[in-house]
């Protein structure tokens, strides 16, 4: 992988590679928010993964991702307008709300801290149209064989997202700038 210079070494005082996973919709918020957040944490010495930076050209992406998900702390999830029409995005949410769970179980806790950058908890919690028509079309999509998940994946990403939406978290809109 990749290296961020940060300043901290890989077996960080909270016990894996990176401190913090994010995980965000890149069209939304590559360019504005998560920048910004991403620098902001390695300015001051935590060790990041963001995958513009950590994977190489040529590396399988999905190996890579779930391997940067199970060596993190800490997972921020940056749901924005269309984070539920990524598949990838909901494939990384599942995974780190099974790692929470896992954590807690064997004593290494780990920690998701949401952040809803113009939406709302209820959006991510399936509770309005606007990620409910995108899991639809997601389905749709299985259905035509256009994208090779299944409706399991599909069952386990809104329960993830139904499940962190109910997190404390970061609304964005509440903090004008």
């Amino acid at each position: 992988m990749a290296n961020s210079e940060t300043g901290t070494s890989p077996n960080n005082v909270l016990g894996g590679e990176y401190q913090v996973f994010l995980s965000f919709r890149g069209p939304d918020t590559r360019r504005s928010f998560t920048d910004i957040l991403h620098h902001a944490l390695v300015d001051v010495g935590i060790r990041v993964f963001i995958d513009n930076e950590e994977l190489r050209k040529g590396e399988r992406i999905s190996g890579n991702l779930l391997r940067a998900i199970d060596h993190s702390k800490l997972y921020i999830p940056i749901f924005s307008k269309n984070y539920a029409s990524s598949y990838w995005c909901l494939s990384e949410l599942a995974k780190m709300v099974k790692n929470t769970s896992q954590s807690k179980e064997n004593g290494k806790d780990k920690a998701i801290l949401p952040i809803f950058y113009n939406v709302k908890p209820d959006d991510v919690k399936l509770k309005t149209p606007l990620y409910r028509e995108a899991i639809l079309n997601l389905k749709q999509k299985m259905e035509n064989h256009e994208k090779k998940f299944s409706s399991k994946d599909i069952n386990t990403w809104q329960q993830a997202l139904i499940e962190v939406g109910g997190f404390t978290g970061w609304e964005l809109e509440k903090y004008p700038g």
